[in-house]
């Protein structure tokens, strides 16, 4: 990857803010297409093919990487682009969508807990703080002296989207100088389009739906215009954007913008899905949020998992998360 553009927060900001916006809104515009009795894979593979054929022009530009870096894009395209995609969207087919966010933003949670538990890395006491108050408020989301109202599969799921997140923070620390991240997203939309759809199967997928109406907060959109907005914003440009964010400003502030993500769905899923927290939820949602924050900043630099790092390379603060 070429040298990091001159920082500049302006555009920076900018850019972060529109990449939590475009993130933000993929749960609520997938809702419409599962009511609808699309399953949740066959929405998943729609949004990861569309954003691989936007972005085939970036693959082609940099096919070099794939056959230097090839594990690091196979990973990617398994975890933080089929993983974490794949399990959200089957979570938020059984539990709200603000709710199955708010578990997903606990990887840098469980990054922390990897480099304690598996790497014997010392952490610092502003990451257990971190730690201690994201748990204390999945409980408050979760409302657990009531016995969990949530679905344990749906809460399960959005767990399991959670580690794969976290795999994509720590992959992120596995880029050098030499590697451009959009190029990585790339390939990992296309190596994530082919492993999906071996399990979605796209042919059985019923296109039908497609082109009828599907129901967003009143209003009749057809479906075939919410998979374009799944693939087009909420992940090639909320990718795009969240990449040239993070070349703009540090990785603390560009992580710190994205947690607008988590806002975002919120609201969207109040506003048009009718999806509104507890009061005590809404206090476990700041909680979570504020501690995953804590923990974020204080994740160090870690070794790379796949190869030798050059010097500077990106750490795992230092990619906006996925949705």
């Amino acid at each position: 990857m070429s040298a990091n553009p001159a920082r500049h927060r302006p555009s920076g900001l900018a850019f972060a803010l529109a990449s939590a916006l475009a993130f933000g809104g993929s749960g609520v515009f997938a809702r419409p297409l599962l009511d609808a009795g699309m399953d949740s894979l066959h929405v998943t593979w729609l949004r990861v093919a569309g954003a691989a054929l936007l972005l085939l022009p970036v693959a082609l530009a940099h096919w070099r990487v794939a056959r230097r870096r090839p594990l690091l894009v196979l990973a990617y395209g398994v975890f933080p682009m089929a993983g974490v995609q794949a399990l959200y969207f089957a979570a938020i087919a059984r539990i709200p969508v603000g709710i199955a966010l708010l578990i997903e933003f606990l990887g840098p949670v469980l990054v922390l807990l990897w480099l304690r538990v598996v790497r014997r890395t010392r952490v610092s006491p502003a990451a257990v703080v971190g730690v201690v108050l994201a748990v204390a408020g999945l409980g408050l989301l979760l409302e657990v002296w009531a016995g969990m109202r949530l679905d344990v599969i749906g809460v399960s799921l959005a767990l399991g989207a959670a580690a794969a997140q976290a795999a994509f923070f720590l992959l992120g620390d596995s880029m050098g100088e030499d590697t451009d991240p959009l190029a990585v997203i790339a390939f990992g939309s296309l190596v994530a389009t082919v492993l999906l759809g071996v399990l979605a199967q796209p042919w059985t997928i019923p296109w039908g739906l497609l082109a009828d109406p599907v129901t967003l907060g009143g209003f009749h959109v057809p479906g075939w215009a919410m998979a374009l907005w799944l693939g087009l914003v909420c992940t090639a440009i909320a990718y795009f954007t969240g990449v040239s964010a993070i070349r703009r400003l540090s990785p603390q502030v560009a992580g710190g913008v994205a947690y607008l993500e988590v806002v975002t769905a919120i609201v969207l899923a109040w506003v048009l899905l009718g999806e509104a927290l507890t009061p005590v939820q809404i206090l476990g949602a700041a909680v979570i949020v504020t501690g995953a924050f804590i923990a974020q900043t204080a994740v160090p630099g870690t070794p790379a998992l796949l190869e030798d790092t050059p010097a500077g390379g990106t750490g795992p603060t230092g990619v906006t998360a996925p949705p």
